[in-house]
Parts: structure tokens; sequence; C-alpha cells
């Protein structure tokens, strides 16, 4: 049973809708959609570190991050042209780019601060322990990178953590 209000179900519903019409129509236009004003989080039924990564997101910046189950999320991230080797166990889309795993809101706001629109997004490749949202249970910290990633193949070093 949700704990939501009706007017916040039919709102999550409604965001969700128009996510997924989206990332149809980009696979199929090869375009890059901007569902939810730009503020959404696609991930696999059942993965708790994307959740904790979302708790991180919602707290830095101050507003619900809808979150969208997907079974093939293969499928969000071709869409959103996220290269394999950069690949993480969640996608979303924030201040209209894409990050890949689990990235620190830090380098998010940074990000979007820069207002640099030859990055097409921000990657956390795998699942490194101590990254936000891996954090959780466990005293482990491995550093990790996070790469920023452009159209063509570009890419390059955009923060080192650990």
């Amino acid at each position: 049973m949700s704990t939501l209000a009706p007017f916040e179900t039919r709102r999550s519903f409604l965001i969700g809708s128009a996510a997924l019409v989206a990332v149809t129509l980009s696979e199929r236009l090869g375009a890059a959609p901007s569902p939810a004003g730009g503020f959404v989080m696609w991930h696999s039924p059942g993965c708790g570190c994307c959740i904790e990564w979302s708790k991180r997101v919602e707290a830095a910046f101050g507003r619900k991050l809808p979150i969208l189950e997907v079974p093939n999320l293969a499928r969000v991230k071709d869409a959103q042209a996220v290269p394999t080797d950069l690949r993480s166990c969640h996608t979303a889309l924030i201040g209209g780019y894409v990050i890949e795993g689990h990235v620190p809101p830090a380098d998010i706001r940074r990000l979007i601060g820069s207002r640099n629109r030859t990055i097409r997004g921000l990657a956390v490749p795998g699942m490194p322990a101590g990254s936000p949202g891996m954090d959780v249970g466990h005293d482990r910290r491995d550093p990790y990178q996070v790469i920023a990633f452009a159209a063509g193949g570009r890419r390059r070093l955009f923060a080192r953590h650990g």
C-alpha cells in the first residue's frame, strides 16, 4: 500500500509514464529525452544501492527524484548514449545531463554550474565501495573516478575520490 497522497501517486504515475514514452520515442528518433524536467532515475527492480544514491541526490537538490524501475535497463542506457564500459546499476537525468552510476551529488552540482554543454554526462563505472549509495553497512572505501563523457566517444577525468 502506498504512503503517498492520491495527488502524489497520480503525479508520480504521470511523470513515470512521460519518462517511459520519452525513452521509447528517443530510441526511435535517436534523440535524448528529458522527462520530468530532466530529473529522473531509472534502475532495475530490487536494487537497494540505487535507492540509497537517490536519497543523497534528493538531499543535495532539495526535491524528490522520480524513480522508475525498468526490466531492461540496457535500453535506457542505449537511449541515453551511455558508453558500455562506463555503465553501472542506474541511470539518471539531472539538470539536462546523463548521470550514470554512483556519481557524488557535489560533482553533479559542479557540472550543472559549469553549464558545459560539450559534456553529455558523468559516470562512475561499476559499483565502487564507498561511493554514494555504496557506503552503507561497511567501512570499505575504494578509490574511484568520475568520468565526463561527450558525443563521439570523447571522455575525460572529471573528479577523483578516495
